[in-house]
């Protein structure tokens, strides 16, 4: 294991919406034998409502700001010792101050999922507030490519089976 992931054992999933990152940890804490954490679970539950909801009553800005406070509270964990793997909101990675705590506390892995897959396993879902414009949808997706390109590793995501993308994870040069 590289020593900045024994210095502070935190693995972050980023990318896009509906890009696999709750499925996909999940299971690679499964198999490390780790904690796991989804971002967006731990702010809705703090919050007691929605992200949809966070977005539509008090806005974008407030959203950054409460998903910041979220994800410097489950890295001081992982400072102290816990071992994580956590799921980042979409535009998590985007926030240059998430991406600095990030990138100095653990290993980020982009999970690289194509447009027309995204789009499908959206479709599915009514819970995601930036995607209904879908102009603006393919907009972001465009443009949160590159921040996710900073992350220290890369993982396509061929389709909906999350073990080949576990596998590759569990098959980096980190362990």
């Amino acid at each position: 294991m590289i020593l900045k992931l024994k210095r502070t054992p935190g693995i972050y999933l980023v990318g896009f919406m509906a890009s696999g990152k709750t499925t996909i940890g999940r299971r690679l804490a499964d198999e490390l034998g780790w904690h796991f954490a989804d971002l967006d679970e731990d702010i809705e539950a703090q919050q007691g409502t929605t992200i949809a909801d966070l977005f539509d009553t008090r806005g974008e800005e407030e959203f950054r700001r409460i998903e910041t406070a979220a994800i410097e509270k489950r890295v001081r964990l992982i400072e102290r010792g816990r071992p994580m793997v956590m799921a980042l909101g979409g535009g998590t990675f985007a926030q240059q101050v998430n991406y600095e705590m990030l990138e100095n506390n653990g290993i980020t892995v982009w999970l690289d999922c194509p447009f027309p897959i995204v789009c499908e396993r959206v479709s599915r879902a009514s819970h995601r507030p930036l995607a209904r414009d879908p102009d603006k949808f393919r907009q972001l997706f465009e443009t949160r490519r590159k921040a996710y390109q900073r992350a220290d590793f890369r993982i396509e995501v061929p389709g909906d089976d999350p073990v080949p993308v576990v596998d590759s994870i569990l098959h980096l040069p980190i362990f």
